[in-house]
Order: C-alpha cells, then structure tokens, then sequence
C-alpha cells in the first residue's frame, strides 16, 4: 500500500522540507525520490495550487509546502556559517529518527489492523491457545524500551496527531485486541475498508449503551435462560439443542431487527438449523410458550397448522408480526430439517421473491437473516455455494446477514481435525464480507457487532459475517454426556457463570442496576 496519498501529504511536505535544507538529512529512499522530481519550486507551487476554482480547503498540501519551503529557504540561508552547520546537524539525526519512529508506527499500527484479531480474547471458556504474532510486537519495528513515552508523529490515525508508543498500543489493543476481533483488510473494495475502519476505530470499537439499552440486553438474556432453564428442568433428558451457552444470540437478533427497521426494513426472513431455535421461535418470533410445551407433550398446538405429516418440534418454523421504535416488521422463520445449511438457498429465493413483489430492487426492504454452526459453516459445501451466488444478478438480494454460533466442535469434533484455517468462517472471505469475530459472553460487544454489520448491509448490500464464540453447556443435545468426549471443556463449563449472570453481576458493579432489581427482573419472567 502506497504512502503517497493525500493524508499523508503534510507529512512529505516536511520532509521535502527537510530536503531542501539538505538532502542528506532524509532516508536514502526518500532522497532518491525527491531527487527524481527534477521540478523546480515555482512549477510545484503551480501544480499543488491547481485551478482557479480550486476549493481553498482543497489547498492543504500548497499551505504546508509553502510552509516548509519558506523554512528551508530561512534555514539555507542562516546555515552558512559552521557553528550553525554543526546544529543542522545534530536536528538532522533527529529528523531521521522521528521519520523514521512515523514509519515504524504506521506499519505497526497497520500490523494490529490485520492480526490484531489473532490475539484478541474470544473464547469465553479461555481455552483458545494464543500465540503472539511477530508483527504485533514493537521490537520487530526496530522500538526499545527506551522507546515508549516519547511522542511520534501519525497524522491523524487512531483519532491522535501524535502519541507515544505506549498511547498507540493501548488504543489499538482496544479497538483490535479486546473481546472483538475484526478481519477486513481483506476486503477489496477501499470504500467499503474505509467505512469499516473509522466506524471501529472512531469509537474504539465499543458502544456506549444508555442505561435502558443496558438493561433491555440483561432482560432478553434473561428471557432466553430463563426459557432453556425451564424445559431443562420440566423435560430433563428431551432433545431440545438448547441455546445454553449462546444466549447472547437474542439481544444481538433484536438489535439487527430494531436497527434495520431504523435503516428501511421491513421484512426479515430468518433460517437457521435446530440449535437455538425453539428460543428464537418464543423469544424473537413471538410463538407462544404453551405452543411449544404442547409440542414437548407430543400433540400440536394447531394440528390444523400441520402441512404434511408432521415434524419434531425443533424442525419447525412460523411467522409474526413485530414492532420496534414504531416500525412495523414482519418476520419469516423457515422450516428446515436436520440436513444443515439446507435451508440457506430457500432463505435466499424466499427474500428475492418478496423483494420481487414489492419491487424493493435495491434490497432496502427485504433482509435474509441467517443462522449457522461453526462445523457446518466450514464444512457444508452448500454454504460455499450459496456465498458464490450471492452477486450473481439472478439471485442477488442485496446483502446478507450471517451469524456463527461458534459452540467450537462439531458434535464431538474439536476445531483443529474439522479445518484446515483457523476460524470457521474463512470461507467468507471469498466474498470479500467483512468478518466480526466476537465473545458471546461479552452481550454488549455481541449486540455492538450485530449493530455496525446490520449498517453496513443496508450501506453496501453485501453480505457480512459475525462470528459469535460461545458453548454448548449440555452437548451435542441433552441426552448426551459431553465429558465423555471432551472433559477438560466440560471441566470448565461445569464452573463457569452463565453469560446472565455475568452481565448481570458486571451492571450491578457498575452501578446500573440493584442485585434487587436484577432479582426483580428474574422473577418477572418466571
């Protein structure tokens, strides 16, 4: 990637200042370069000044050539005699070393960019091994400890003019290396790569959610624990592959519904496989919970309903109507059997004829929402086929929004036999799809992904992909015992404080909310 672009114009202004004053004060590099220009002031001025009609705040690199020009003129002419040759330099040395500290820290800051999200704290069971990346470390750019807290020069990035080292890496280990982990250099598009990195980086990849925004995650976690809870106890042993463990699925569903209908939606069809989804069909589309109790007891809670001969409660899908900040949306659950990622080419075709009927052409109105495993997204070729015809014109519908529940295994099988790449997602990448990596048991960073890829779908109508890490608290399904097969996971799941309770302990210590009223709110749903 070129440095020659327009952000970095007053940096080169400098040193074409420093140039002038003496060639030998800048890198053997840049010399050569400016050597090669063979242009004379009065024609660069010329040129930086453009036309007449020119905007002035268009001007800015003629401003800081002017700027250094006159300085090094001024400078020329003072250097004339040795005492001040002896001082120009000493500043010389200088001038390398905070070039050459710029560079060193643009680069590293472009490293965090691109693998930030290798060291970044995703598995909530903090089993994930981490391996420290060379290109994340300050040494390989040539930095000392001696190095941390003096400021560098950077233009702008990060949000900072300049900033010590020690500055730089805090707020890239926040905005890159936190409990979301971001790959999207990847992307072809340079607009498309923009829009993501100001939208991360502004805000330090975080949301500052209001206190009822706090408090309306904490009642959709506990709505879905409290769900999984109870058909554990009153249906111990029945299959019913729980949601346990990814709880954080319905805030982040909600928030992707509320923040479209926001952006023009009107429509969402949803498809997903068996894991969770008796939780989405009561918590999100609204079926009733007797409906589903019926169907734990054998018979249907509308037998009229049945198309065929029937189905396993888990199989099952329906339709409602919502409302969010007074935007009326419907949504569309579509049945799917067991044969995973089945469902994905009929999600597709059922948003692209709604999109035909209501001659949405752009896409605006019609979103395709779906749901997927962690094995089966790397594994089912269907997935790969279904991505590759997502910018066909005959099956385009503007974008579509991919969620990864990552329970990493695949019934018994651990990541590292069922890929060959290190996350399940990288099948996406031949979409160029920004990719949001993400800890389930971090709900605020879940429903903050959830948020920017809901944006950037509606912005550019491609499809985005987040990668939600969580666990499956009792198995591949409920009649299982998981520790046969993996007792060091299990081991650790055993201890481990539900993804609610965390969340609610984390208000209560911030002072957001009472363990009384956190109590109250429990109860409430009960």
């Amino acid at each position: 990637m070129s440095v020659l672009t327009g952000n970095n114009a007053e940096y080169i202004a400098h040193l074409y200042g420093q140039y002038l004053i003496n060639p030998q004060s800048v890198a053997d590099s840049w010399r050569r370069m400016f050597d090669d220009l063979a242009d004379d002031e009065a024609a660069l001025l010329r040129e930086l000044n453009g036309a007449s009609w020119t905007p002035k705040h268009n001007r800015r690199e003629l401003n800081s050539f002017a700027r250094v020009s006159a300085a090094a003129k001024a400078t020329s002419a003072v250097n004339q005699n040795k005492g001040v040759a002896k001082a120009a330099s000493a500043a010389d040395g200088d001038t390398r070393q905070a070039t050459r500290d710029s560079i060193q820290a643009l680069m590293l800051i472009r490293a965090y960019r691109a693998r930030g999200h290798l060291i970044a704290n995703l598995d909530p069971l903090g089993l994930k091994e981490k391996h420290e990346h060379p290109e994340l470390d300050p040494a390989h750019y040539g930095f000392g400890g001696g190095d941390y807290d003096h400021d560098i020069f950077i233009n702008g990035v990060l949000g900072m003019e300049s900033a010590t080292l020690r500055e730089i890496l805090a707020a890239l280990q926040e905005t890159y290396c936190g409990t979301i982990g971001v790959e999207f250099l990847h992307m072809s598009d340079p607009h498309e790569k923009s829009w993501i990195q100001e939208r991360i980086e502004g805000p330090r990849n975080q949301t500052d959610f209001s206190v009822n925004g706090k408090r309306a995650i904490l009642q959709r976690l506990t709505a879905a624990e409290g769900f999984e809870k109870f058909l554990h106890t009153k249906y111990t042993g029945t299959k019913r592959f729980g949601l346990d463990g990814g709880e954080s699925l319905v805030p982040a569903i909600e928030q992707i519904i509320k923040r479209g209908g926001q952006m023009g939606i009107r429509d969402v069809v949803l498809g997903m496989a068996h894991r969770g989804r008796l939780n989405i069909l009561t918590n999100v589309m609204g079926k009733p919970f007797t409906a589903v109790f019926s169907e734990f007891q054998g018979s249907s809670f509308k037998p009229d309903d049945v198309q065929g001969s029937g189905d396993v409660k888990y199989h099952l899908g329906t339709s409602s109507d919502r409302e969010f900040d007074g935007n009326t949306i419907h949504l569309s659950l579509t049945a799917n059997p067991s044969h995973l990622e089945a469902v994905n080419p009929v999600v597709i075709g059922k948003v692209r004829a709604k999109q035909v009927q209501r001659n949405d052409r752009e896409g605006t109105q019609v979103l395709p929402l779906l749901l997927h495993g962690d094995a089966a997204f790397a594994g089912q070729g269907l997935v790969a086929e279904t991505l590759m015809i997502s910018e066909l014109p005959g099956y385009r519908v503007g974008g579509t929004i991919h969620i990864v529940i990552n329970n990493q295994i695949g019934f018994t099988t651990m990541p590292k036999y069922g890929r060959s790449g290190p996350y399940c997602t990288d099948v996406a990448k031949m979409l160029s799809a920004p990719i949001f990596h993400v800890n389930g048991d971090d709900p605020e960073a879940v429903v903050h992904v959830a948020r920017i890829a809901t944006e950037f779908r509606q912005e550019f109508k491609k499809d985005v992909v987040i990668d939600m890490f969580c666990y499956r608290r009792f198995g591949h399904n409920e009649g299982d015992e998981p520790a046969f097969t993996q007792p060091i996971m299990y081991r650790t799941i055993k201890t481990l404080e539900s993804t609610r309770a965390q969340y609610a302990a984390r208000l209560v210590g911030e002072g957001t909310m009472t363990a009384d009223e956190v109590q109250q709110m429990s109860d409430e749903f009960n």
